[in-house]
């Protein structure tokens, strides 16, 4: 009963210091989220057409201009109200993973042990981010997509395209100029109008296809370089820089693994249900290579680098601080 009681503590702690560090992490990182899905998004330009944004900076200055400072932390709602779950059950996850994995009660893990735990627990987190990331990609690329039905209903309506043209033109710009009164309104008519609970789960593939390699490979990051810079596996005197330097690094690593797969899964979770332009995640990869090549698969990338160095850093701070002055 003792072990028992002590294991609960454990998942207590991992779930209280997770909820900390996930809010940590969302404050200062999501405006960087925000341009990043505005970014990967953006239709590609009629021909003869520049795209909405020229690049990072452009898609800031126009959301200031467009919403002000609030247009930065639009679609903050949805991972807001789950933020504390989803870190909650990676860190819970990853820590009972560590219990089973560790050779004895309170050895540290090697690397590849750490490396273990991050898989697991990126199939956890996986079910939980799909449909929390799907409400926040629609609200987020709303604006962008909308703004550009004009462009495209304009050029399809040129002399050259005729009446057909021009009717498929208005059906683009109004299905780009659908809006989402918030994350709620968003789950309503995805729940509605695309097939019910299963909608809210479209792109449950890509979602795993990033979580499992890049939590894998994130914490295994994360344990490297606290080993590194202690000296040996026992990493308890560490300071606040060190966990600063590791998670900022660990972050990093997970974006620069798994970004592509992340821009598959972005397109495909603001695709449109009833004329969709992608059958699925390989349609998706392909169709973006033959439309933007290689650089389209990292759009918004800079801003997604940015914004991993010094989200993760407070996330894996604040974490460690919870749970270490939680005992």
């Amino acid at each position: 009963m003792a072990i028992g009681g002590e294991e609960m503590g454990d998942v207590a702690k991992d779930l209280t210091a997770g909820t900390v560090g996930g809010a940590a992490q969302l404050v200062v990182g999501h405006p960087f989220d925000t341009i990043k899905v505005k970014l990967q998004s953006q239709p590609t330009p009629p021909p003869g057409q520049p795209p909405k944004f020229a690049g990072a900076m452009d898609a800031v200055k126009q959301t200031l201009a467009a919403e002000g400072p609030r247009g930065l932390y639009k679609g903050m709602g949805a991972p807001l109200a789950t933020v504390a779950a989803f870190n909650a059950l990676l860190f819970t996850v990853r820590g009972q993973m560590e219990a089973v994995l560790r050779s004895e009660p309170g050895a540290p893990l090697t690397v590849s042990q750490q490396v273990v735990a991050g898989a697991g627990a990126g199939v956890a987190v996986s079910f939980l981010a799909c449909p929390t990331e799907l409400i926040k990609c629609r609200l987020q690329a709303q604006s962008a997509l909308a703004s550009a039905a004009p462009a495209a209903a304009a050029a399809a309506a040129s002399p050259v395209g005729g009446g057909a043209a021009t009717a498929t033109a208005t059906a683009t710009a109004s299905v780009a100029a659908v809006k989402y009164g918030g994350p709620v309104d968003v789950a309503k008519q995805v729940l509605r109008s695309e097939g019910g609970v299963g909608g809210l789960f479209k792109g449950l593939g890509p979602t795993l296809a990033r979580e499992v390699p890049g939590n894998a490979l994130m914490f295994g990051v994360y344990e490297a370089i606290k080993q590194y810079l202690a000296g040996g596996q026992d990493t308890s005197s560490l300071g606040r820089g060190s966990l600063v330097v590791a998670g900022g690094l660990a972050g990093a690593s997970f974006w620069g693994s798994v970004y592509p797969t992340d821009v598959v899964k972005s397109v495909i979770q603001v695709d449109d249900y009833k004329n969709p332009k992608y059958s699925g995640s390989m349609d998706a990869f392909r169709k973006i290579l033959a439309a933007d090549g290689v650089k389209g698969l990292y759009k918004g990338f800079g801003p997604a680098m940015a914004r991993s160095v010094p989200a993760n850093a407070a996330c894996f701070l604040a974490y460690e601080v919870t749970r270490s002055a939680l005992g």
